[in-house]
This record gives structure tokens, sequence and C-alpha cells, in this order.
């Protein structure tokens, strides 16, 4: 068979940087275990173009055999305000891809997390673990399939859109955390906390990684809910008919978050604490117009669960789909791997 991290000869082979790589503190990052990035869209192909640019050692993996060829090719374009640059990546297919890995970091929707882990568990080393770098509460499911050991927790919150084969927006920094599902901070913890600031210098190790993971639960609400509108996200935020909306949305997360006894912890302008039962209403308020002066700032003006699918759908519903409510049929989110 294939040695760990090995590729079929049709998926390239990987690159083992020279000397290891640093960040920003000059600390020396571990390099010593290749990383396999399961989905290679907004999230896992925006990270593992900066970390090969860096010289880590990087295989993504996606489904779309046409981005597959872009990054291993002519290579991966990461475009925005923030940085343009083309990186040549070596990717696979699912099929493709052969051994075990000591890293995989998952970035796929959070839909298809149970048949990415059908997929990838067989790649897993034994001592090895799965980061999510995804939205949602995936590490639960993840835990489940290949046990809590074996997984780590990952807050991301930039702006990013996959664009077609081979492309990528890199729309705005914004808040990633990592941290261990049962509040430890070990080496292997550190070792992830150097990698990511590679790609983002104010990345954040945490002792509560749940705290983030909710705070952006009750974020991803109210991005859920602007998918109604063909509104920008600030603009949503920003209307003062729609603060209700958000408001409400944000109290029932919390109140959730708070009987399961969690105290979410805040980012980029939003505050969990604010949307508490009993809170007052002011503080909500201020924390929507937050959200409307952030978003404001990015090159990633609509949420993924609207931008990439709404036109899809709109053609779909006037066909197959035309008893469903519009809200319902035009703004379902899509339902591709990446994320």
């Amino acid at each position: 068979g294939h040695p760990a991290g090995a590729l079929t000869p049709s998926a390239g082979r990987l690159v083992r940087p020279a000397s290891p790589p640093q960040d920003h503190a000059g600390t020396v990052v571990m390099t010593d275990k290749p990383i396999l990035i399961w989905g290679a869209g907004a999230i896992g192909g925006t990270l593992g173009a900066y970390w090969a640019r860096a010289g880590l050692d990087v295989l993504l993996v996606d489904q779309v055999a046409e981005h597959v060829e872009a990054c291993r090719t002519r290579g991966l374009h990461i475009s925005g305000p923030i940085e343009d640059f083309t990186q040549v990546v070596p990717a696979a297919t699912p099929e493709e891809v052969t051994g075990t890995f000591d890293i995989i970091v998952l970035a796929v929707k959070a839909q298809a997390t149970e048949a990415a882990l059908a997929q990838l568990a067989p790649h897993l080393a034994s001592d090895g673990y799965v980061l999510s770098a995804q939205n949602g509460l995936n590490e639960l499911t993840i835990a489940k399939v290949v046990g809590g050991e074996r997984t780590m927790g990952c807050f991301v919150n930039f702006g990013a859109d996959w664009h077609g084969p081979g492309e990528v927006l890199f729309g705005n920094r914004a808040a990633v955390v990592v941290g261990e599902i049962d509040g430890s901070i070990r080496e292997r913890t550190r070792a992830m906390h150097q990698r990511l600031k590679l790609f983002e210098p104010d990345a954040v190790l945490t002792d509560n990684i749940w705290g983030y993971l909710w705070g952006k639960l009750a974020y991803g609400a109210m991005l859920f809910a602007t998918a109604l509108t063909n509104d920008s996200m600030s603009e949503n935020f920003a209307d003062p008919r729609r603060t209700i909306v958000f408001e409400t949305l944000g109290r029932e997360v919390m109140a959730v978050a708070r009987a399961r006894g969690v105290t979410p912890i805040g980012f980029n302008g939003f505050d969990p604490e604010v949307f508490a039962p009993g809170a007052p209403a002011e503080g909500a308020r201020q924390s929507i117009a937050a959200l409307a002066e952030f978003n404001r700032h990015t090159a990633k003006t609509h949420s993924g669960m609207c931008a990439s699918a709404g036109p899809k759908w709109t053609r779909r519903s006037a066909s197959s789909q035309a008893s469903a409510p519009r809200s319902e049929s035009r703004h379902r989110p899509s339902r591709s791997w990446w994320n």
C-alpha cells in the first residue's frame, strides 16, 4: 500500500518544505505531519492555499473533479481585498486518496458532515484527529463517529465564497479560534493554533470552544434570516424594521445555550450576552447595529445561505417546486459539499 499521506499517481504528490515555516512571532510550527483537508471550497480552499504557500504539507480533497484538477495544475486562485495570489496545491477526489493521516480538517457544509465522515474515517490514523472547520455543532457528530479523543473544535468567521473550479473569494478577515472539545490545552492544540496563525495572525487558542461555537450558532440563525431578502447582510442588519427578527432569533438560541449550561462567547461585534433571557432590548439592538457595521466592510456581501443558492433554487422552484413557499423554494441552502 501507499505510505501515510501518499497520493495515487494521477493526483500528484505531496511536497515537504525544505525548512520549518514560522509564524509572525518566530515560533516554529510542527510540520512533520501532512494535513488532509476534506472539502476544498470557501473555508477549506482558503486554509489550504495559505498553508501550502507557507510550506505545510497539504492535500485538498473535493468531489468536484474540475476543481481538483485546477488546484493541482494551474493553482487555486485566492482573490479579494485581503490578498490576490495563486497557489498550486496537491488535490484529489475522495476516490484517489490513500493512506492515513494524523490531521484531517473537515471543511464541508454541516449537512454533508456524516457522508464526509464515512469517506474520510478510513484515512484517519488511530492517534490522529479531525478538526471541524465548519459552521454548526458538528464536533458532536464527529465525536460520535471517530471518538471524542480524535475530535478537535474550530470556530471560523472569515468571509469566503467558492466561485468555481480553482477560484475562491477571500472577502474579509475575522475571528478564528481552536480548542479541544473537553476544554483541555494540549501540545497538539498548541501546534494547530500555530498553523492557524499562518493564515490568521490573530487566531485564538481557547479552553472554551463550545462558547464560540454556540455564539456562532446564534449569529448563524440571524444569517439564515437574511436569506429571506435580496439585501446584503449589512443592509439586513441595518434595517430597523427587521431588528425584532434578529433579536428574537438571538434570544431563542441563547435560551437553549443557557439550558445546556453553555456561556456563548462574542466575536467581531457580536455580543451573545445581550440576547440572554431578560437582557434589555437596547443591548441587542446595539449588537445588531455592530453586525451591520462589521459586514459593511467585506467583499462577501451575502451569507452563503442565500448568495450561492438563491438563483439556482429560483429556477428550480419555477418548475418542480411551484407549490413550495417562496422562502423555502428560493432560499433553501445549497447542498454542495464545500462550505
